[in-house]
């Protein structure tokens, strides 16, 4: 199994049915993989398929979990770093979060949602991550509920406000990751004033991608 080559396939799938592929998906099974095998994947399912007729469910779990990455977009290379280690780790949406600091306005979605795809057909799982519309951050925080939030202040030891008051964290399923520049003053006194926990990551201040991937494991880590 750990040879056959795993594709996601952006259609419902189900035993008897004739998946049409694409040239470059036709070009790298016939001629890179040299087969008409391979494993197709999409709604946490995962089939065999061969000659392009999908075969029977292996039945093998989805690995993904329930977690939301919400991050505010960083350069392009360094986002694709981040959002292909946020599918290897398992997350199920990506949000992209516009804070006040956020420099990079030019993301090249459709290349995200190709990188993701790449990540999740490597990785094993049987689904691809939901990536989301952005938001703004006043919006974003009004939305979500038992928020946590990578917290650079611990870097500082500054703790947030609910580490001081000695309040025991309820983790939600969804973790924001601030932009290079960090969290404005505003940003944080509204995170603190909704309630959001602020966790940290390290006693050094990380990368928006190194930050993402401490937080997803962390989170990942409690919730099982």
């Amino acid at each position: 199994m750990k040879n056959i080559p795993r594709i996601y396939i952006d259609e419902k799938l189900c035993p008897g049915k004739h998946i049409k592929l694409g040239n470059s998906v036709t070009h790298y099974l016939k001629n890179v993989m040299r087969t008409d095998k391979f494993l197709a994947f999409n709604g946490g399912k995962e089939f065999n398929v061969e000659s392009s007729i999908i075969g029977d469910n292996t039945g093998r779990p989805d690995p993904s979990n329930n977690l939301t990455l919400a991050f505010a977009p960083v350069r392009q290379a360094r986002l694709e770093e981040m959002l292909s280690m946020a599918t290897q780790l398992g997350v199920a949406k990506l949000q992209p979060v516009i804070t006040e600091r956020v420099n990079e306005h030019h993301i090249k979605w459709d290349r995200i949602r190709k990188i993701i795809i790449e990540a999740a057909e490597q990785s094993g799982r049987n689904s691809i991550p939901e990536l989301m519309e952005p938001k703004t951050f006043d919006k974003f925080i009004k939305e979500s509920k038992n928020l946590v939030f990578a917290d650079e202040r611990f870097a500082h030891n500054t703790p947030s406000k609910h580490e001081l008051a000695g309040v025991k964290p309820e983790y939600g399923n969804i973790v924001l990751i601030g932009p290079e520049g960090g969290f404005s003053s505003v940003e944080f006194a509204a995170l603190d004033a909704a309630g959001a926990i602020g966790i940290g990551l390290s006693k050094t201040i990380l990368r928006a991608e190194t930050a993402a991937v401490a937080a997803i494991t962390k989170l990942a880590n409690f919730e099982s």
